[in-house]
């Protein structure tokens, strides 16, 4: 068993082997089946609104969008523990770099959805905008989940990309609002990784997850911090769990000059497009100048220009088109505890986020100690 550094309690790298060998046989084990959207709909009916369900509440949203499979995966996995009434509150589409915002002066709408046997809604919004709208009591019929998880996302939120992620303001935002939360992320490598490393990311962190609810319930749970869980690129062959520290790790933002016939992140726009966009400025800038003549029709000795005429046109507009990515910084401190680091290292990183700038050393070390013993209990 690998040993942790600075006093940390030796519990804490628990070899993960031995937490899932202790599940099988107990009606825990993890299905061979993907993600299923179908024939559950008696399991929908009974965990549907309207209904009797004393099970306690557990919100699940994230950063990808609900179509994704670590969402579809865990949301499964925790249905089929048959132990709670999952609810799913995520975004339409992909919104995994969208930080803490949200969405102001905008109608949101909010679908319904089919998603293994949960009550579901897609929302037309952030991350933030989910959650928030979940514990409003607007949507559903409560307010008050005894747990919110946001993940599993595809990529990992270390360092600085805390401050960008989606899937973690997510969780923080449920923090905000007085709620124990989780946010979960799988280190995901082009070229490396595929969808079936999100059935083992499942597998691998169900058992802290029964861990947190359980202890929930107990008043056991660490307060007023957040635990973001990093999983490693081979989830199915890490070195158990690990305690760490947020880093300083970072990606630089690098902007990249694109051809102003390429609509930025869609390739280059064919004839139609082109021309569509075209008409569609000629069909904006008519119905402007439109506007303009019926504002002045009933003033006298007024001279109506033209949209085109006006002082800014668009002939003398400069445009430029830049497209956005994360270029990977290479860093070199070696502390291991740092979550980055313990990642690479292929362990699973568990960080205490707070919403204090720092984490205050009581905390940690109540996450030490929960992490150290939720880990004991479940080998």
């Amino acid at each position: 068993m690998t040993s942790v550094k600075k006093g940390l309690p030796p519990g804490l790298v628990s070899n993960l082997q031995e937490v899932l060998s202790s599940r099988k046989g107990g009606g825990g084990e993890q299905s061979n089946d993907g993600p299923s959207t179908s024939s559950t709909s008696a399991e929908n009916a009974a965990a549907g609104e309207g209904n009797d369900d004393t099970r306690p509440i557990v919100l699940v949203t994230n950063g990808d969008g609900i179509d994704s499979p670590g969402l579809l995966l865990l949301v499964e996995a925790l249905v089929r523990e048959g132990s709670y009434n999952v609810h799913v509150c995520a975004p339409q589409l992909d919104k995994s770099a969208s930080g803490h915002s949200v969405t102001l002066g905008e109608t949101i709408a909010a679908t319904s959805a089919q998603v293994s046997g949960a009550t579901a809604y897609e929302i037309s919004g952030t991350p933030v905008d989910c959650v928030s709208l979940a514990l409003s009591g607007a949507l559903f019929s409560w307010s008050k989940p005894v747990l919110v998880i946001s993940g599993i996302n595809k990529g990992s939120s270390c360092g600085h990309h805390l401050f960008y992620s989606g899937v973690v303001a997510g969780a923080r935002e449920a923090l905000i609002s007085g709620f124990p939360s989780l946010s979960i992320s799988l280190s995901w490598k082009k070229d490396e990784s595929q969808e079936s490393d999100f059935k083992d990311a499942v597998a691998v962190c169900l058992p802290l997850i029964n861990a947190a609810l359980r202890d929930i319930e107990k008043g056991d749970f660490p307060k007023r911090c957040s635990l973001n869980i990093q999983i490693p690129t081979s989830p199915s062959t890490n070195k158990g769990f690990k305690l760490t520290k947020q880093s300083m790790w970072r990606s630089t933002l690098n902007w990249n000059a694109i051809s102003a016939n390429r609509h930025p992140g869609a390739g280059y726009m064919s004839n139609q497009q082109s021309l569509g966009l075209q008409l569609a400025q000629l069909s904006r800038d008519a119905s402007a100048a439109g506007a303009a003549r019926r504002v002045t029709k009933q003033k006298t000795n007024v001279e109506i220009e033209s949209v085109g005429a006006s002082g800014k046109t668009e002939v003398n507009k400069l445009k430029k088109y830049f497209r956005l990515e994360f270029m990977e910084k290479e860093l070199e401190d070696t502390d291991e505890d740092l979550d980055f680091r313990a990642l690479e290292n292929g362990f699973i990183a568990v960080t205490p986020l707070s919403l204090s700038p720092h984490i205050e050393p009581e905390m940690q070390t109540a996450a030490s100690e929960w992490i150290s013993s939720a880990l004991q209990e479940s080998q």
